[in-house]
């Protein structure tokens, strides 16, 4: 039987989405094609342990997996979840209509606990501009991707919690959060402060020049650049950083 599970890799600033196909058929052979690197072609590992220790079966039957496109290298192992998920589909064991509506991400433990992710936010970002119904992922991540509004942010400890929700046995809220309450109320609670900072006098004063006024400021090699407006026109003051 054939299914599809949907993830994303970060390539910069923005995420590209990635669709993952296992097929299952007889024979006792894995095949992970799609230039996945090695943390991914261990996955297999840690998804069989995962399951086991989740009271679920790992299909043991030929099991071809696709990461499309298949000509971009993935990396890293938060691709762990939809594939376990993509497998359990695959062998009728999660409903994949359902799983289908999602993008999943999420690295997997021994035991089953799903651990956090790097790059949350613009995989989210990804799953609202594809049109999915919401995003899957670990409890670590639901802060940073709940940033994203009118998609549904799924947060899961478990492996075990995923397969229930997909096949409609467990009931979980998406995660919302009021981005102008959590603005303003974490607005002066800063874990750093220029006091902290020991010379650096000139940087420390161009810095809060531009914060003052609103101003641009960008940071190249040793040099900080701060453009500040005056009778409309537009001035760079370029100052050296001492190492």
């Amino acid at each position: 039987m054939l299914s599809k599970t949907f993830g994303g890799t970060v390539h910069g600033v923005n995420a590209l989405l990635i669709t993952i196909e296992v097929s299952i058929s007889n024979g006792s052979k894995f095949f992970l094609v799609g230039l996945p690197d090695k943390a991914i072609q261990e996955a297999r590992y840690r998804i069989a342990s995962a399951l086991k220790n989740s009271s679920f079966k790992m299909p043991y039957k030929n099991i071809v997996i696709n990461m499309a496109p298949a000509d971009i290298k993935k990396e890293g192992a938060a691709y762990d979840l939809p594939i376990a998920i993509g497998i359990m589909s695959a062998s009728d064991q999660v409903n994949n209509t359902v799983a289908a509506q999602y993008l999943i991400m999420g690295e997997l433990s021994l035991d089953g606990k799903i651990n956090a992710i790097k790059g949350a936010l613009p995989i989210a970002i990804l799953a609202k501009e594809q049109g999915y119904k919401g995003i899957i992922l670990p409890q670590e991540n639901i802060k940073e991707a709940g940033i994203v509004s009118d998609l549904e942010v799924l947060g899961f400890e478990h492996i075990f919690d995923v397969i229930g929700f997909l096949n409609g046995t467990k009931e979980i809220k998406p995660y919302q959060i009021d981005t102008r309450k959590e603005f303003y109320e974490n607005a002066s609670h800063l874990l750093h402060d220029f006091s902290d900072v020991k010379g650096q006098e000139n940087i420390k004063r161009a810095m809060e020049i531009g914060a003052s006024g609103g101003h641009n400021i960008i940071k190249i090699g040793n040099i900080y650049t701060v453009s500040l407006a005056h009778d409309n026109e537009y001035q760079k003051c370029y100052i050296t950083c001492k190492s």
